[in-house]
């Protein structure tokens, strides 16, 4: 009601708005807690192990990639790789981080009159695109790495070093792999590729 310049609302009026905006004020304070809610429920249940903010470790053994094709027989390869969880892509998380490991080799032949040995020390920053399929516990995971790494090769003829060198290389690798998380924090690991080595099998920690 108007009067004189004055705006009177009537008591019943008043006490409807008020109802009114208390209802719309629980419903808008409940809307994140039901965002939350989800969350953590999406978290518990262990879809996409690998989020925003997850360090995770990764090491193995498996079979050692030649990157100076070199006698190569029955390469012998050790990796272990740091990632942490940066980006959101599409329904997946891209991680960034290093890894270290050597691939090796050694024979003897002709009556172990012949000998050599070659091994590659490799040091790199890796980057992978992770997705869990939507299965508790699994993730899956596809990346690229580059690095330097020091290649040494010697070759013996009897008691003497008859050929030996090192050497500098730059490293260009691919990698497709899998994890399976037995508890929150800890799998097993498969990997395979062109990156310190061509097939591993591992092990794999959730540090964070």
């Amino acid at each position: 009601m108007f009067y004189n310049g004055i705006i009177f609302v009537n008591t019943g009026s008043m006490k409807k708005i008020i109802v009114l905006l208390f209802v719309f004020g629980t419903i808008e304070f409940a809307k994140p807690s039901e965002i939350f809610a989800q969350k953590k429920s999406y978290s518990e249940a262990g879809i996409n192990p690998v989020r925003i903010g997850s360090i995770i470790l990764n090491a193995g053994a498996g079979v050692g990639a030649n990157y100076r094709e070199d006698y190569y027989y029955s390469p012998f390869g050790l990796k272990a790789s740091l990632e942490l969880g940066l980006w959101h892509t599409g329904p997946g998380v891209i991680t960034l981080g290093p890894e270290l490991g050597v691939s090796f080799s050694s024979d003897n032949y002709y009556g172990n009159y012949n000998s050599y040995h070659s091994r590659t020390v490799i040091m790199a920053a890796r980057s992978a695109w992770h997705y869990g399929w939507k299965v508790k516990g699994l993730d899956t995971y596809g990346g690229l790495s580059l690095g330097v790494g020091v290649h040494h090769y010697d070759y013996h003829n009897g008691s003497d070093t008859y050929y030996s060198y090192n050497d500098a290389i730059p490293v260009l690798g691919a990698y497709i792999g899998a994890s399976y998380f037995t508890t929150p924090t800890f799998g097993l690991n498969a990997e395979a590729g062109y990156d310190i080595t061509n097939f591993q099998l591992g092990v794999v920690f959730k540090l964070k």
